[in-house]
């Protein structure tokens, strides 16, 4: 039995989210169909990362495990002839260690998410589905101090889900960066792992830090607090992006250089 690993690049926008639905209309659904008609064998896959509705990966690492032989560019052309433009194999690989050995989401060590947000007064149909939008000026530097609260390890309540099912609600936060590019503004974090919605959470309380509703020092009062009702309302998915999983360089894995998003 062979562990294939393949990293998947997909836009979420018409799409109920990675995990797998009665309705079939998920990346999860789609690619073990495709996988089916590419090997007539009815194979799970597991990812590193669960991703909701409308929001896109440019690289989901994911694996899967069979017994058949196939090189790693038959997999990605043969996968991509039955995927739909909006879902792409980018690579493949098998890893070593069979089935004992790497795991999509317990061997993470990392995990990026960017988000991508408009700020113009008026909207954009080119980032349609693709970026959030925000029509009032934003500040930057009040955005980044706000930010800087949360960096190191926290009990995260304060930006969880309710239905969020993560065993313990304390992560670590590695990096914050906040960026402009003309009208768009980037945002990037890393951490060891994130609460369902927590990033859209954060975004959303940042926005109202930059609009000048509340101080920078309000996500250090949100975070002590632990009380998600207190926070800004969930910010919309467009923008939202899994940008890369690390892995330790042991499993050999065909990653990509970061690429923007």
């Amino acid at each position: 039995m062979k562990r294939i690993a393949l990293g998947i690049e997909y836009d979420g926008t018409s799409w109920h989210g990675w995990q797998k639905q009665p309705d079939g209309m998920t990346v999860q659904d789609t690619l073990e169909s495709a996988i089916f008609t590419f090997t007539q064998t009815r194979i799970v896959t597991t990812c590193a990362g669960r991703t909701d509705a409308g929001v896109h990966a440019t690289e989901q690492v994911v694996h899967l495990d069979t017994e058949i032989d196939r090189r790693s560019d038959s997999w990605v052309r043969g996968l991509n002839t039955w995927l739909p433009p909006s879902i792409a194999v980018r690579w493949a690989c098998e890893v070593p260690g069979g089935i004992e050995g790497f795991h999509a989401r317990s061997s993470a060590v990392r995990r990026r998410y960017r988000y991508l947000l408009y700020n113009s007064p008026v909207r954009s149909p080119l980032w349609h589905h693709r970026a959030g939008w925000v029509f009032k000026p934003l500040d930057l530097d009040l955005m980044r101090e706000g930010a800087s609260h949360l960096l190191g390890e926290h009990d995260f309540s304060a930006f969880r889900a309710a239905e969020c099912q993560s065993i313990t609600p304390w992560k670590t936060l590695h990096t914050v960066q906040i960026e402009r590019m003309g009208n768009l503004i980037v945002f990037t974090f890393e951490a060891n792992a994130f609460l369902h919605h927590m990033i859209r959470n954060i975004v959303g309380s940042l926005v109202y830090v930059g609009k000048g509703n509340h101080p920078p020092e309000w996500m250090a009062e949100l975070l002590a607090g632990k009380d998600r009702s207190k926070a800004a309302p969930t910010f919309m998915p467009d923008g939202l992006y899994l940008s890369k999983i690390f892995y330790d360089p042991k499993w050999g894995l065909p990653q990509r250089d970061d690429v923007f998003p």
